[in-house]
This record gives C-alpha cells, sequence and structure tokens, in this order.
C-alpha cells in the first residue's frame, strides 16, 4: 500500500466498496444525438443560450482546473461543491457512522460542523476555543488529546475564525495533522483566508494526506449566491466524496459566473476589493471601539469584527431601528453579549457608527465601489 495513503482515516467500513450512482454524464461516452438523460428534446423559454436542456458535468472540467490553479493545486486533489456547506456534510457522511463516530468541533466557530454532525448521527466533541488577553485561542493540544481520547474521525479548525476572527499558526496544526495520521482528518476551513495575513494551508495537502482545507468563492469573490465551494485534500479523499456526491451539483449558470469570476480582470478586482476591506476594517475596528458602551472588540483577519457591548439588546435594536442589520451572537457560547458586525462599504460602516451613538458620525471613510 501507499506510504501516503496509510496515514488517511478509515472510511465507513459500509462505503469502502460503494461506487455511488452513476449519473448520465458520468460515462464520459461521446455522440451526437443524446437521448439518454430522459431530457426534453427542446429547450425551455427561459433557456436564452440552450445552455440549460441537459445536465451539467458532476465536476465541470474547466471550472475545476481554474479553481485548481487559482489555489495552487492538483484538479484530482479537488471536489467542486455547493458552498462549503457540501463539502462538509460529505465529510462527515462518508467517514462518520452514525452513534459511533464523532466530530470534533471548537466552539464559538461555524455552526455547520455541528449541524451535518447531528444529521449525520455522529457524536459531538467541543473544545471550546480560549478568550484571552488579545483574542480567541485554539489549544491545540488539548484538541489533540480529546480526538484520540474520543476516537474522533474529523477535527473542524476555522482559520480564519468566524466568529472569532482569528487565524491559526500552520505548524500547530500541521502538529496536529501528524499526531491524528490515520485516525483522524484534519478539515480546515479558509472561507475568509483571502483577507488574512497568513497563506493558505493547501499547498500542505500533498505532504499531509490528513489535512483537508475548504475554499469558497462565496466572501472575496462576491458570489454567495453561485454556492460555489470546494475541498481540497488527497485524491483519495477526494473519490470517496465524489462517490457519496449526488450526481449533478454544480449548475451551469453558477460553473459560468465562477469562471467569470475567476478571469484575470476579475481576480484584479478582487485583490483590489480585499485591500480596501482590509483598510476599512482597521477604520471600523478604531471607530467601534471608541464608541460608548462597546466592551470589546477583537482582532480580525475577516471581513466582519466580533464586538462586545454593555447592552447587546439595546444595541441590536437600535441598529434594526435604523435598517442595519447585524449577527447576534448571543446564543453562542461565550458570546453573549457580543454582535458580528460584517464590513459594509464605507457609507454603509458609517451609517452602523452613526445608528449605534445616535447621531451624526465624521469618520474619514476609504470610498469602495460597491
Amino acid at each position: 500500500m501507499n506510504a501516503m495513503h496509510v496515514a488517511l482515516p478509515p472510511v465507513r467500513e459500509d462505503l469502502r466498496d460503494f461506487a455511488g450512482y452513476r449519473s448520465a454524464r458520468s460515462e464520459r461516452v461521446s455522440g451526437t444525438i443524446w437521448l439518454d438523460a430522459n431530457e426534453s428534446a427542446w429547450c425551455s423559454a427561459a433557456d436564452e443560450d440552450g445552455s440549460l436542456r441537459r445536465y451539467p458535468e458532476p465536476q465541470p472540467e474547466a471550472l475545476t482546473q481554474a479553481l485548481s490553479d487559482l489555489y495552487g493545486c492538483e484538479p484530482r486533489q479537488l471536489l467542486v461543491g455547493r458552498g462549503s456547506d457540501e463539502p462538509i456534510d460529505l465529510l462527515v457522511r462518508a467517514f462518520c457512522a452514525a452513534s459511533r463516530d464523532a466530530v470534533l468541533v471548537t466552539p464559538p466557530v461555524f455552526g455547520m460542523y455541528a449541524v451535518c454532525a447531528r444529521l449525520q448521527g455522529a457524536r459531538l466533541v467541543e473544545v471550546p476555543l480560549v478568550d484571552g488577553t488579545g483574542d480567541f485561542r485554539a489549544d491545540l493540544d488539548a484538541i489533540a488529546e480529546a480526538a484520540l481520547s474520543s476516537g474522533a474521525k474529523l477535527v473542524f479548525l476555522c482559520s480564519p475564525g468566524n466568529p472569532a476572527g482569528g487565524t491559526l499558526a500552520a505548524a500547530g496544526v500541521l502538529a496536529l495533522a501528524r499526531k491524528l495520521a490515520g485516525l483522524a482528518l484534519v478539515v480546515v476551513d479558509e472561507a475568509y483566508v483571502e483577507f488574512a495575513d497568513t497563506p493558505s494551508l493547501v499547498p500542505s495537502v500533498t505532504d499531509q494526506p490528513n489535512l483537508a482545507v475548504l475554499r469558497t468563492l462565496s466572501k472575496a469573490h462576491a458570489l454567495a449566491a453561485a454556492r460555489i465551494g470546494c475541498v481540497i485534500a488527497d485524491p483519495g479523499v477526494i473519490a470517496v466524496l465524489r462517490r457519496c456526491q449526488a450526481p449533478y451539483p454544480v449548475p451551469v449558470p453558477s460553473a459560468q459566473r465562477a469562471l467569470h469570476a475567476l478571469a484575470a480582470a476579475s481576480l484584479r478586482q478582487t485583490r483590489e476589493r480585499v485591500v480596501r476591506t482590509r483598510e476599512e476594517r482597521e477604520r471600523m475596528r478604531e471607530a467601534i471601539a471608541d464608541l460608548p458602551g462597546v466592551l470589546r472588540v477583537y482582532p480580525s483577519q475577516t471581513n466582519f469584527l466580533l464586538v462586545r457591548v454593555d447592552d447587546p439588546a439595546v444595541a441590536f435594536g437600535r441598529l434594526l431601528d435604523a435598517g442595519v442589520v447585524v449577527r447576534d451572537m448571543r446564543a453562542m457560547p461565550q458570546l453573549g453579549d457580543a454582535l458580528r458586525i460584517s464590513l459594509g462599504t464605507p457609507t454603509q460602516n458609517d451609517r452602523l457608527l452613526s445608528a449605534l451613538t445616535g447621531s451624526a458620525v465624521t469618520v474619514p471613510a476609504l470610498e469602495i465601489s460597491s
């Protein structure tokens, strides 16, 4: 057996010989008259370019190549899915047997890891983030100990964190993956990494086969409605996940929009907007920290700020009265007095500041086109 694959955690026993659904487009046959998939013989009136009558490629080749080029991996290491949510669900279903295997999470953190674990009937192991003097930190030693003692098959880490906002040191994550080699897959959600100072862990996937990385076009690339994300992992993991995936996960219009967003001119615009968002993040962090009733603004490597306030109900209501919607975090562990504030345009951000103070706010703004 290939030594690289020895380090992979075992897939569910009942899925080891599972071939998955064989769709009409998965056989890679060629022809000129396609009568194999019970599709309509005519285009819909809503189908302007004639691209919607046929089922799409299960994994669009052009999009897979473009994403591989963007993230610096091989196409065989990447699976395109519906945002990051579908890859999360596929990972849990593929590696965790119901009522037996465990998923480890680090609250407060993105809720879909726990949701997918619960839907699969997997046990949930929590190792809370530590709220220190600077920001929230993951205790990687405690995570390793809990994963080993619980027999966790998946360890989900979020870096940059949502809603915590901080990043994990690459050396610590890789050390954790080495400790869990052959036992658990360490999954790093990098939905916000474009806004961070730290580099992606994608290049480490090749040398650390029990490491997987989640990426998405929803945030920095502004394609949330297109629902395009991916998981980057060892080709053996990708093959397992593909067998568990629904037949046609990537709609043609979404793939087309994604390819447009990954063209050179679009990527230049994305990079420019990331720079401006980071500048606006610092402006807002300082401005919010100076507001009455604000207890703490956490450092952020994302496009949002986590803010503690002395009366979150009043602050949240005041913002709603002004037509400004932020995320109420009070139901999450350790965040009973917190709001999560996404960064908008400078004009939108100034409206938020004005609503929080109840008066006009004059803070120098860096204009960002909407």
